[in-house]
């Protein structure tokens, strides 16, 4: 069994998606758009270009997404990036960071070596985590 998360997006699915691919090494295997259904004519009008579903690989974890005129931003779970060094940590929090949300800025903790809660511009949350190098009792 695997988990894979899904994430509603308010009609920023592809920028999202283009965006983790380029900066946080994803991979887009497939992205699908309404006027790409065999049978567009019901695609209600102005959502041609919306995605109806997305799927990227960040790592070994797979993230789905589309477009949902509604959707509301993440409120209560967050997509958490684990990374090996304070300088990558910094990176991602740089880059995610810009024009969206800081509920929690870098900082060391008692528990890791970098750590911050966030939302992105397109509405994701994010936790970002270098933990402290474990020491073997």
């Amino acid at each position: 069994m695997k988990l894979d998360i899904y994430v509603n997006y308010r009609g920023v699915c592809e920028q999202a998606f283009r965006f983790y691919e380029k900066h946080l090494g994803g991979r887009i295997t497939s992205i699908m758009a309404f006027k790409q259904l065999p049978d567009p004519t019901n695609v209600p009008k102005g959502r041609e270009n919306d995605i109806l579903h997305a799927t990227i690989e960040i790592g070994d974890t797979v993230l789905r997404g589309a477009d949902i005129p509604n959707a509301e931003p993440m409120r209560s779970v967050y997509l958490t990036l684990r990374v090996n060094s304070a300088e990558e940590a910094e990176r991602l929090y740089t880059l995610l960071s810009e024009e969206g949300e800081i509920f929690m800025p870098m900082e060391e903790t008692f528990f890791a070596l970098r750590f911050a809660q966030l939302r992105d511009r397109f509405g994701t949350s994010w936790m970002l985590l270098c933990e402290h190098e474990s020491i073997e009792a």
